[in-house]
């Protein structure tokens, strides 16, 4: 037990957990239906959990967590965050420059403390179960191996957006470098879609801004989602639009099945939300009331250019009655002039000029 502990502590602190907690289901009627004869989904749901999206390699094929080792996971978590929720010495020196090597951006250099962090309390349950993971196929609760083209792109992306060290390690490599346009950078970096997948889809749990939005209509969903205010526009009973035409989040179609809304999509940019896929993904997510305060989100994935076999997960929308605001996002990202300064400086510091010359770039 203490073994298992540690690997789910391990998990938690290495800030690779996403986010759900799922009541007990209620022996109460499924919801009321809307005025057109279908399920009503509408409602705001807070997805936070602890639960990580990928199982811990060391739990192997167990899918199921007992109820004490998830209440002794939820502890420690609480306890985790209480500890880094102290009040910080006013007195502290600077960080190393380049960072400390700890979690966090660039080294805990600048990133978010754990005062700004909401990414739940609880495991996820599901029939009364908790869960290692919110994947479920493979058995392993792992995504599958990456095919060798997309292992190769990774180590190229991992080269090009390293970890800072406090020096313009690429001075002298050919070009472009990560710092040289805004344009380079990373979406989440320019606000464009929001970090971790959350807009999806898949649509997955990250560190904040959990809240999703469902809206429905005779011929639409939409769900809005709190982290960079992304919002998907699901068409019913339609078709894809052509191949030629890609979008963000990809082109999403719905149907119902029963009691389950059926959602496709398709049609995705060359950079998708989802991490490591391609223009090729395809996404196929279900979406059930499970009672009258919960959906069950499940997903299946597809991207023959970057994984050698399909996946999936599932995980509980438990219904809260927080409100969803506007994430301003791109309005206050003030950071990105910062970096492509800071980027400036170093280059010129490595090129031997005076400290703040323009800096050429890499063409």
């Amino acid at each position: 037990m203490k073994r298992i502990l540690t690997i789910l502590h391990t998990v938690l602190a290495a800030g690779t957990m996403a986010a759900s907690v799922l009541a007990t289901p209620s022996v109460r009627a499924m919801a009321e239906q809307t005025a057109h004869g279908v399920p009503d989904l509408s409602g705001t749901y807070d997805v936070a959990t602890i639960t990580p999206l990928q199982r811990p390699a060391e739990l192997g094929d167990n899918l199921i967590l007992t109820p004490e080792l998830a209440k002794a996971a939820e502890r420690r978590v609480a306890a985790m965050k209480a500890e880094n929720n102290q009040a910080s010495d006013p007195n502290r020196g600077a960080p190393p420059a380049g960072g400390d090597g700890s979690t966090g951006a660039a080294g805990n250099v600048g990133g978010y403390n754990t005062f700004w962090i909401d990414n739940g309390e609880n495991a996820i349950r599901i029939d009364g179960q908790y869960r290692t993971s919110i994947i479920t196929d493979p058995k392993n609760g792992r995504r599958p191996p990456m095919t060798p083209a997309a292992q190769q792109e990774f180590r190229q992306r991992m080269a090009f957006f390293r970890e800072n060290s406090g020096e313009a390690w690429w001075v002298g490599s050919e070009g472009p470098w990560p710092y040289d346009d805004p344009e380079i950078r990373t979406l989440s970096d320019r606000c464009l879609l929001g970090f971790g997948s959350t807009g999806g889809p898949p649509m997955l749990p990250v560190l904040y801004n959990n809240l999703k939005r469902i809206v429905q209509t005779p011929d639409y969903v939409m769900i809005l989602i709190e982290m960079v205010h992304d919002a998907r526009i699901i068409r019913l009973n339609s078709e894809h639009v052509d191949p030629s035409i890609r979008k963000w989040m990809g082109d999403s179609i719905g149907w119902w099945e029963g009691d389950t809304l059926v959602v496709d999509t398709t049609n995705f940019t060359d950079s998708p939300a989802l991490g490591l896929a391609s223009r090729d993904l395809h996404v196929v997510e279900r979406f059930r009331r499970i009672d009258a305060d919960t959906l069950l989100y499940s997903f299946t994935v597809e991207d023959p250019n970057t994984w050698t076999s399909p996946w999936s997960g599932e995980y509980p929308w438990p219904a809260t009655e927080d409100r969803l605001y506007e994430y301003a996002c791109h309005e206050g990202n003030y950071a990105m002039e910062g970096m492509l300064r800071g980027a400036r400086i170093l280059e010129a510091e490595a090129l031997g000029e005076a400290s703040g010359a323009p800096g050429g770039g890499g063409n």
